[in-house]
């Protein structure tokens, strides 16, 4: 266990931090570590180790454990109204589905024809679609999955699973990674971070009012922009804020885009989720170790059908 290091900026975030609450090391000597998600049926997160090729699950009972290798390099993951998994695949270039009996379906692979690139960070909205980022950054190394060439321009999409109809919702963004939307689901915010090996890259969270089919966003502006390390992963709590990944750690960002304070780490902070009990546990994928801390507030609840166990065969 570890003494965290809070960067208090506001009084409203000292009031979100437990100072008798340890910063507890839940595995480490991964990859890197991305797509948390917690499984409060089973009481365990479900996480990526990317470059391994493996899904990783950890409880308070059993710790870490694989839950699937190989995976298809997974990336981002979430769950769906039932309840099931869903995962962005680097190497299959596909958005796919754990069944129930553990069955996997592949959701989303073409555009138009054309291949998609390496579908990256997924949420699920309570009317039952997918949202995802697709940039380049899978195909561009053979460590995330294997090289290739694009097909399409980077963009995020729109899928529902029930007519498998597939949407561009914007295609403006260099580089769309992390994605949340605000409790009311008015809001979608999207992580726009730039080109991977540029020397400069953006490190923009960007903001869009959600419309319908005739205009599935507006806007776009600059909510905040992520010093150091470049915008990834994020999750929104019950207030609306942004819990953010960065490279010194968790930033926490108010909706009106202002730094309300920070959890200070000594890596980089690729994605993170809310989980535990009460949803104030916060997991943190800083690159090679998997940590969790309490909070004193609690992240936005799934909106879920049910919740039924996955099965980690393929």
């Amino acid at each position: 266990m570890l003494t965290p290091h809070y960067e208090i900026l506001t009084p409203r975030f000292r009031g979100y931090v437990l100072p008798n609450a340890a910063l507890v090391t839940l595995g480490e000597g991964f990859a890197w570590l991305e797509g948390p998600v917690w499984f409060a049926d089973q009481d365990c997160l479900i996480v990526s180790d990317l470059p391994n090729d493996r899904l990783m699950r950890w409880s308070e009972s059993g710790g870490i454990t694989e839950f699937r290798k190989p995976a298809g390099f997974p990336n981002g993951n979430t769950r769906d109204r039932l309840g099931r998994l869903i995962t962005c695949s680097h190497q299959r270039r596909s958005l796919l589905r754990t069944e129930l009996d553990g069955r996997i379906t592949p959701l989303a692979t073409h555009f138009e024809g054309r291949r998609l690139n390496s579908p990256n960070d997924v949420i699920c909205r309570s009317d039952g679609t997918l949202w995802f980022t697709d940039p380049v950054y899978g195909i561009s190394t053979d460590y995330e999955g294997g090289k290739a060439s694009p097909e399409l321009p980077a963009a995020v999409y729109r899928l529902d699973p029930e007519t498998g109809a597939l949407d561009v919702v914007t295609d403006s963004l260099d580089g769309p990674n992390g994605l949340a939307f605000s409790p009311d689901e008015r809001l979608l915010y999207i992580a726009e971070s730039g080109a991977q090996f540029a020397a400069d890259p953006d490190h923009h969270i960007r903001v869009f009012e959600v419309g319908d089919a005739t205009g599935w966003l507006r806007g776009g502006r600059v909510l905040h922009t992520i010093s150091p390390g470049h915008a990834d992963g994020f999750r929104t709590d019950e207030d609306g804020n942004l819990w953010c990944g960065a490279g010194d750690g968790v930033q926490c960002i108010a909706p009106d885009g202002s730094h309300l304070g920070s959890i200070k780490l000594p890596c980089t902070v690729s994605n993170l989720t809310f989980g535990g009990r009460h949803r104030s546990r916060l997991f943190i994928c800083a690159s090679h170790t998997l940590f969790a801390i309490y909070t004193n507030q609690r992240g936005t609840p799934p909106s879920l059908y049910c919740t039924s166990p996955p099965s980690p065969q393929e």
